[in-house]
């Protein structure tokens, strides 16, 4: 072969190795290529199953998904299920269905602020047994249903303050262990029921500002819990009363309590119950019932009055107390005068009783010579 043709056949050699590098390269280049083609599917499959709603702005690093001033009218419903933080204030909402979230069990913290709620379903809550943190305030509730907080058992800081609320039941959730805040300022609450604070075991800061407070014997319980709460270091803002006049602008906690006088509790009237049971009487006169008449008068009864009643326990004890030392200092010192007057009385007894001893032995001297003498 001549040299030429080395050369050219070196050339062939040379191009073909260069172009099975090429290809490798090429085969490794799809390769790549359809692993990010694949990831990038897994991805989008990803952000299909578990996608943010388009009116919310979802931090997945947070887990937290922002869908305020939106103008909802209701929950989204494709929300990401491993959501902890919820923002749903500043909107239209107007009512809770019963298990609202059950798309996001995991919830920690719930925002439903500055909202038209008017309407909780029983069952709103169900589901979030790990909520921590419930915000309704700025809403139109007018009451809360017996039980409707039930569902949480984990729950640390309700606010319902700027609400209508006029009326709290005896219970609102089973073993409230956990919850340390709770808020119902800007309210319509004329009475609150001492059992609801006693099942707050672990409340350590109370906002009751700002509600329509009637301080009357119906409030004495609350005034003798808020005390002791204030004692074991808790923390609150104020009650301020509204009615009745006679304390309107006070404060509660500074009305003494001697000037509450024990409420009269209802009882059916014995006349009427009996009369239901034996008939009326012969020639007895029916009365129409005085039910409304009776309430106005224990209403009335019931409220303060600024005249002092000595109800006080501890001040009856200091009176009996006082009153027992100055009985037993006046008997002392009658004795005392008693014993001076008859020790007086036996000094001069004694002392009269000497000079006429000595007047009487002359005399009786005298007489026994007279009879000695013999007679002339």
């Amino acid at each position: 072969m001549t040299l030429a043709g080395r050369r050219q056949l070196s050339a062939v050699v040379c191009l073909a190795h260069r172009a099975g590098k090429d290809s490798e390269a090429v085969l490794g280049s799809l390769g790549l290529l359809g692993e990010l083609l694949l990831l990038s599917s897994v991805v989008f499959l990803l952000g299909v199953a578990c996608g943010c709603p388009e009116e919310c702005r979802c931090q997945t690093s947070l887990n937290s998904v922002d869908c305020s001033h939106q103008g909802l009218a209701e929950i989204p419903p494709d929300l990401p299920p491993q959501t902890l933080t919820l923002h749903l204030q500043d909107n239209q909402i107007h009512q809770l269905p019963a298990s609202a979230f059950r798309s996001v069990p995991q919830l920690t913290t719930l925002n439903l602020g500055n909202n038209s709620l008017s309407l909780l379903a029983p069952g709103a809550f169900h589901g979030l047994q790990h909520l921590r943190v419930l915000n309704l305030t700025q809403n139109s509730l007018h009451s809360l249903e017996s039980g409707l907080f039930h569902s949480l058992p984990q729950l640390r800081e309700l606010d319902v303050s700027s609400n209508n609320i006029s009326h709290l039941p005896a219970s609102l959730g089973e073993r409230w262990e956990n919850l340390t805040l709770f808020a119902v300022q800007q309210n319509q609450l004329q009475q609150l029921d001492r059992v609801l604070l006693e099942s707050m075991s672990s409340v350590k800061r109370l906002f009751l500002k700002d509600n329509l407070w009637k301080c009357n014997c119906h409030l004495l319980g609350l005034k003798l819990w808020l005390e002791k709460f204030i004692y074991k270091g808790g923390v609150m803002d104020s009650v301020i009363c509204a009615s009745p006049d006679t304390w309107k602008g006070k404060d509660l906690l500074k009305i003494p309590h001697e000037l509450y006088q024990p409420c009269l509790s209802p009882s059916p009237d014995l006349e009427s119950w009996q009369g239901q049971l034996l008939g009326p009487a012969p020639g007895a006169v029916l009365r129409p019932p005085e039910s409304h008449s009776v309430k106005e008068q224990d209403q009335s009864e019931c409220e303060l009055k600024p005249k002092p009643r000595p109800t006080n326990l501890r001040r009856a004890l200091v009176t009996v107390i006082i009153a027992g030392v100055l009985s037993g200092i006046l008997c002392l010192m009658m004795l005392v005068a008693t014993i001076y007057g008859c020790t007086y009385a036996a000094i001069t007894a004694h002392c009269r009783e000497a000079p006429l001893a000595q007047t009487l032995e002359p005399a009786k001297t005298e007489g026994k010579d007279l009879l000695d003498s013999p007679p002339a």
